[in-house]
């Protein structure tokens, strides 16, 4: 595709108030007026590049939803102090009582709690599906249907979401489509294929040093104007506010990640296919025996890869376990949650970030207790990286 959303970043310039190549940072939680009329404008939202008090907004912090904008081509973005700081607010936003929605099966496992477990206390109900099919996804919806929400790369099965049809079929229905794109950030770009809001936990690849839990959400003005919006605004009244210091943190490190995408897609599509040659369990976008292989290239900014996220399945949770305990002694990566971080890092799905979801409705999408979950780091000799831990495996008598 001609669009190469790292341009749009590297286009962006900010001069910090005493000439500086970074913005200074906003570390104020309160503003002054010079006017009571200018304060009053301000909480009522008629009051341009006035600040009014952190948790509304930040200079720091938009200078990083600009950014992420740039990246998405949205129009503009809030920023908040997590990836579910940011997905819960939008969906409270444009959900109320006796709404409906019609979500992925295969998502992230806190995303699935709320939405199985603390939306129904508000009168809003979920149907979950099997997102790669359309004809199931069209017969969940209701009357009462809102939104339609997916993962463009799901967590962690890798199920890669249709997001042109599934736009066309929001639009039919008048519904919002709200896509998380965490897993693979410039690789695709949901705006441009359809989506409404664009979402990323900033946790993971955008941030990538895994210092920093952050989220944002990219959409319309007048979306993020409502989710700001001092009297009934989700973002601004569920308090989910990145901090300043933090804000401009990310800003420094999205400036690397078209470098970064780049490589960690490079390792994982080795390591996928040698995993796969090995006679391993395999599951990434970028082999040809993925389902959506010819679906996510149709798609993708080809430049940055099918990203850095990829499993394998090894039979049982012991040799998960015993697998990864093995490369982290090893040093080949971390046995932890979470992805992005520039050292592998690997853990068993089913007993971890998608704990939440019943074994009985994991073993129904297909989430085994071998799976290990991979986040590929950024390891210059990938080849070296290979070759131990393939010596683990043997070891283990994996393969």
């Amino acid at each position: 595709m001609a669009f190469k959303p790292a341009n749009n970043i590297q286009d962006l310039q900010y001069f910090g108030e005493f000439g500086g190549v970074n913005p200074s940072i906003s570390d104020s939680s309160t503003y002054t007026f010079l006017s009571a009329k200018t304060m009053f404008d301000t909480f009522e939202g008629n009051a341009d590049g006035c600040y009014l008090y952190s948790r509304h907004s930040t200079p720091s912090n938009l200078y990083l939803g600009e950014a992420l904008a740039a990246m998405e081509d949205t129009e503009t973005a809030t920023v908040t102090a997590s990836g579910m700081g940011a997905i819960t607010p939008v969906l409270l936003q444009l959900c109320g009582q006796g709404d409906h929605i019609v979500s992925s099966r295969t998502i992230y496992g806190g995303t699935y709690a709320f939405l199985k477990n603390f939306t129904p206390r508000l009168g809003i109900s979920t149907s979950f599906v099997d997102i790669t099919n359309l004809e199931s996804v069209e017969a969940a919806i209701t009357p009462n249907t809102k939104v339609l929400y997916c993962e463009s790369v799901s967590n962690p099965l890798l199920e890669v979401a249709d997001i042109k049809a599934l736009a066309q079929l929001a639009k039919k229905h008048n519904l919002q489509l709200v896509v998380d794109n965490t897993f693979s950030p410039l690789s695709v770009s949901p705006k441009n294929l359809g989506a409404d809001v664009v979402i990323h936990s900033l946790t993971k690849f955008i941030n990538g040093s895994s210092d920093t839990v952050g989220g944002v959400v990219c959409g319309t003005q007048e979306l993020i104007d409502q989710l700001r919006n001092v009297n009934d605004g989700a973002a601004m009244l569920l308090g989910s506010t990145m901090d300043s210091i933090r804000a401009a943190s990310i800003l420094k490190n999205l400036r690397t990640l078209h470098i970064r995408m780049q490589q960690h897609s490079h390792n994982a599509q080795y390591l996928a296919e040698k995993f796969e040659a090995d006679g391993l369990k395999t599951v990434y976008p970028g082999l040809k025996s993925h389902p959506s292989h010819e679906l996510f290239s149709s798609v993708m900014n080809e430049k940055y890869g099918y990203g850095g996220m990829m499993t394998i399945d090894v039979g049982s949770l012991d040799k998960a376990n015993a697998l990864m305990e093995l490369m982290q002694e090893r040093n080949l990566g971390y046995l932890a949650v979470s992805l992005g971080f520039y050292k592998t890092l690997f853990s068993a799905p089913g007993s971890s970030t998608s704990s939440e979801i019943p074994e009985d409705e994991q073993a129904e999408m297909g989430l085994s207790d071998g799976l290990i979950r991979f986040s590929i780091g950024l390891d210059a000799d990938i080849e070296r990286t290979y070759q131990m831990m393939r010596q683990c495996m043997t070891d283990l008598n994996v393969l």
